[in-house]
């Protein structure tokens, strides 16, 4: 994790701020309709419907393709049709609490036929009367489309008609409803929805001076232009809808009980359910079920089929239901604030760009779009309450701060940090690289004790090798030589302290903590003589194969930033480097590739078989060492090796119980074991076999 600056907190502070008052602004306008249409899908994904449709308030008489499919409205042009309709609406207008007409019957065939229309107008008077009928009209900016006049008579005149009007959102979707509108006199007049609402509900819709919309007690949520955000039931046929050619035979057969069962206390719309005519993109758009689908039962006629499939828009009359219904049961969506957004948008850009920043890029950017991918769940949940979330708002602005935040992480910010990686990569171990890039602060001088353990290996024989070839080609098998092996004790978590000529030096268990950095440093150590005799040919110089030699040693040792304040290096200082040194010359003395002493063997446990060599004397130590020879890890010994240690066991068992000569028997076996054959010499009593105390102490 990255250390936090001031300067770098309040460069992408500022960002933040800078993301969500653009996104707060009229610029960002144009992503609170997608943010609302994108929810409904998720929230009906998630909690189905919000209300089934016999909670309805508002209901249609649907003017649909089985209408003009089934006589007598097959047989009769539409014009001709208000007559029709006149026992339909004396029958619905008997039961319902309110009835509007989202169709404008503008023309009259009573001007060639006088009487024509003469039922539907009493139907049209009776219903008025009964302060019950509205029809619509639509609203232009010139002269409106208004029902023909003898209708315009027989409801009373303007008092029960009401514009049909609803208006776009700048990218062509319908999503709001006006609750009224401004008169030629300076007043305003209720739209059909608020009109209808009113009059089911038995109290006036109201407007006072500050613009707050009050229906009966209840507040109404409206925007400053009197519009409501229409909140859209899900599901298929939300808004029950009747057949119109059904109702004409039911209310031709008489069944008045259809109709009480049906429309009792319930706002009945009249308008077109059609296939091409008077269809509108809403925000419901993503969600919409095919027109028909779950009807309620029908009166006299089958119920008409569903459309085969679902449509992106949907009926204008049914806009206008939605927002009756919202009206009547609180159901119109609050929208939120320019300060909310921006406050949101703020939030989530300064959460992502910190996240971004100060975690490693991609866990950091992950979190940010984890955290980025709930707001869509966020707002489906806030939708369900009645509340619309801009959540693309919030959205982009944490999209647009993590962009920022990593263009300035990667050209400002992190520009030191890989300055510094760079310089010392090569030089420090590589979690000592990413400490300082962490810390953002260069190294100082300074060290501390821990317990590690350090791997002394050198090239058998070097001296002669390099006299026998060119520098040039020293130093290629060398670089070959070195690249593996250090490869190798990185890759057991070790870090090359130094090379000293054909020597390495390495330590494990520092700088980070390695509770086994003693069974790590041996089996490096085992890895590296395996690779050596594993390819001879690839380590090779003028066709002499290279042997290494390596000491291990375990103990507390002083690691650090040791040096000047001009020139340093992280290295291990310490007895216990001193001793890993003497153990790999100790190597020559028996023969062996691997030694390690008993502070190592006693911390590497049984992960290791290993056979006892000698116990030593070493410089600088009142006690002897004892020293032992890794030969494989646990479970993985060769058959070699099983005959070695075998030989060993049983040698050192033998020399327990008091028996020389069968120990020296055992050992026999062994011819080509130089550490055997120095412990039998030493057997026979010879005794210049075997290291003796100066042996590592001479070099």
């Amino acid at each position: 994790m990255n250390r936090p600056r001031l300067r770098d907190l309040a460069v992408i502070a500022a960002a933040a701020l800078g993301a969500a008052a653009l996104l707060a602004s009229p610029a960002g306008i144009w992503l609170r309709g997608p943010s609302l249409d994108l929810a409904y899908p998720l929230r009906h994904l998630l909690f189905g419907p919000q209300a089934e449709p016999t909670q309805s308030h508002a209901v249609v008489v649907a003017i649909d393709e089985a209408t003009y499919r089934t006589p007598p409205f097959s047989e009769t042009p539409q014009a001709a049709w208000p007559p029709l309709l006149a026992p339909v609406l004396n029958a619905i207008a008997a039961e319902a609490a309110a009835v509007g007409f989202d169709v404008v019957y503008s023309t009259s065939l009573d001007s060639f036929q006088r009487g024509f229309e003469r039922d539907f107008l009493i139907a049209l008077r009776n219903a008025a009367r009964a302060n019950r009928l509205v029809l619509g009209k639509v609203q232009h900016s010139q002269l409106p489309i208004l029902p023909h006049q003898a209708q315009q008579i027989a409801v009373g005149g303007g008092r029960n008609i009401r514009a049909l009007n609803v208006f776009e959102d700048p990218d062509g979707i319908i999503r709001r409803v006006p609750l009224d509108f401004p008169t030629a006199d300076g007043g305003r007049e209720t739209g059909i929805a608020a009109e209808l609402a009113q009059r089911r509900l038995g109290q006036p819709l109201t407007r006072d001076d500050a613009g707050q919309y009050t229906l009966g007690t209840r507040r109404i949520d409206a925007d400053g232009e009197g519009n409501i955000l229409v909140g859209f039931n899900t599901g298929p046929g939300d808004i029950p809808s009747y057949s119109l050619a059904d109702l004409q035979a039911c209310a031709a057969a008489g069944n008045t009980e259809y109709f009480r069962q049906h429309f009792a206390g319930r706002v009945v719309l009249v308008g077109t359910v059609l296939d091409v005519e008077d269809r509108r993109l809403t925000s419901k758009r993503l969600i919409t079920a095919p027109d028909g689908a779950n009807p309620p039962p029908s009166c006299i006629l089958p119920r008409p089929s569903a459309a085969p499939y679902a449509r992106d828009s949907i009926p204008g009359v049914y806009i206008h239901a939605a927002a009756i219904n919202n009206l009547l049961d609180g159901g119109e969506l609050r929208e939120w604030s320019s300060s909310a957004v921006f406050i949101a948008a703020a939030m989530a850009a300064l959460a992502g760009g910190l996240a971004v920043f100060y975690l490693p890029l991609l866990p950091g950017l992950a979190t940010a779009l984890g955290g980025g991918l709930l707001l869509p769940f966020t707002a489906a949940v806030l939708l369900r309450q009645g509340i619309a979330m801009p959540w693309l708002n919030v959205a982009v602005a944490l999209l647009l701060l993590l962009g920022a935040s990593i263009a300035y992480r990667f050209m400002v910010a992190d520009r030191d940090k890989r300055l510094i990686a760079r310089l010392f990569s090569l030089y420090l171990p590589a979690a000592m690289v990413e400490r300082m890039v962490a810390s953002g602060r260069l190294p100082s001088l300074g060290g501390e004790e821990r317990e590690v353990t350090i791997l002394f290996s050198d090239i058998a024989g070097f001296t002669s090798i390099s006299e026998s070839c060119s520098p040039a080609e020293l130093v290629q098998a060398l670089n070959g030589y070195f690249s593996t092996m250090t490869a190798i004790i990185e890759e057991h978590g070790g870090f090359v302290d130094k090379y000293i000529g054909d020597a390495i030096v390495a330590v494990f268990g520092a700088p980070l903590d390695d509770r086994k950095h003693a069974v790590h440093a041996v089996r490096a150590a085992m890895h590296m003589r395996d690779a050596l005799q594993r390819e001879p040919e690839r380590f090779a110089v003028k066709g002499r194969p290279l042997h290494t030699r390596i000491g291990l040693n375990s103990g507390r040792a002083l690691i650090g930033n040791i040096g000047s304040p001009r020139r340093f290096n992280y290295t291990a200082m310490g007895d216990a480097v001193n001793l890993a040194a003497r153990l790999e010359s100790a190597n020559k003395q028996y023969g062996t590739t691997i030694l390690a002493s008993e502070m190592t063997m006693l911390a590497a446990g049984d992960a290791v078989l290993a056979r006892p060599i000698d116990s030593v004397q070493v410089v600088g130590r009142s006690a002897a060492v004892r020293i032992f020879e890794p030969l494989a890890r646990q479970g993985r010994a060769d058959a070699r090796q099983n005959e070695i240690l075998t030989a060993y066991v049983a040698a050192y068992g033998a020399v327990a119980s008091g028996d020389a000569v069968a120990a020296t028997a055992i050992l026999k076996a062994l011819p080509d074991d130089k550490a055997a054959q120095l412990w039998r010499q030493r057997l026979d009593g010879d005794p210049g076999a075997g290291v003796t105390p100066r042996a590592l102490t001479e070099k």
